[in-house]
């Protein structure tokens, strides 16, 4: 039981990430490899408030909430938006959102050295309780809760609001949408916003977590959020979230019963297994696009 609490912990964080993820592909039809950058340069900027202001992580985790959301949006007009209507893009998106990822981790280091930081002790609440027969910290309950809430807001957005709707018109025909009166410039920069703001809590609830935050931190998790959405289904919001469980659990059974050196293994393994059994991902469907 504790080895299953301790993988739906970190699976949250990866199907945070990998929500945000999968909110531009699904969307917008691109590929923000800033991502990462926006996950690791959040949790460096949630310490250097909890080191020069003592907030409350409460407090800290809504300015990195907007934190990310105008870098998201600074990424869409830098990085996307000059590149629009180029043939390539898809692929100059993609390659221009890496050159974008690597300035911001330069920018880290100007700022905050190479060395790994930690959040200030008394951050965040400490304390332990039980849940059934094992043991959980109130950073670990709060990673779910903020996790679980912060979902399921977005899908009410996504599937009530306004401004979903317009998300799914332009997912599913930008020009269409473009016809009807949507303006696609702002749904896109809104994605981009929302997208980077999730990004920015995982971060923070990473560095929680682990008790660290390293330049190298959005590198780590990003190949596990790529596998995340495939596993889920390319652009699925519910895929993304049980595909990010599902990643943690297998981690963390891995690092119990066979060894450390096999979490990554057997985390990709399970990728292909299930690309082999399921080609669409879990809550994939062929030729149609889910947001």
């Amino acid at each position: 039981m504790q080895q299953l609490l301790n993988g739906l912990f970190i699976g949250s964080i990866y199907a945070l990430f990998a929500i945000g993820f999968t909110l531009v592909f699904g969307i917008l039809d691109r590929l923000n490899l800033a991502h990462p950058a926006v996950f690791a340069a959040s949790a460096f900027v949630g310490i250097g408030l909890a080191e020069a202001f003592e907030l409350s992580i409460w407090v800290i985790l809504v300015l990195v909430f907007l934190f990310g959301a105008v870098l998201g949006l600074v990424i869409e007009r830098v990085a996307f938006r000059p590149l629009k209507n180029r043939p390539d893009a898809h692929f100059a998106g993609l390659i221009a959102s890496i050159a974008m990822a690597g300035m911001i981790v330069a920018v880290l280091q100007a700022f905050f050295g190479p060395q790994t930081r930690r959040f200030p002790e008394g951050t965040a609440p400490e304390g332990k309780v039980e849940l059934f027969g094992a043991s959980a910290t109130y950073v670990q309950l709060a990673i779910v809760v903020i996790c679980i809430g912060l979902v399921i807001a977005l899908n009410v957005l996504v599937k009530r609001s306004s401004l979903g709707r317009s998300m799914r018109a332009v997912a599913e025909n930008p020009t269409a949408a473009r016809v009807l009166g949507i303006n696609v410039d702002r749904v896109t920069a809104m994605t981009f916003s929302i997208s980077s703001a999730l990004g920015a809590v995982a971060g923070v609830l990473f560095a929680l977590n682990v008790n660290s935050a390293q330049l190298g931190m959005g590198t780590a998790i990003e190949l596990k959020g790529l596998a995340v959405i495939i596993v889920g289904g390319m652009g699925s919001l519910p895929g993304a979230l049980v595909g990010g469980l599902v990643l943690g659990v297998a981690e963390v059974f891995a690092i119990q019963y066979i060894g450390s050196s096999w979490r990554d293994f057997i985390a990709f393994a399970l990728l292909f297994v299930i690309l082999l059994l399921m080609p669409q991902g879990i809550f994939g469907k062929r030729k149609v696009r889910e947001v």
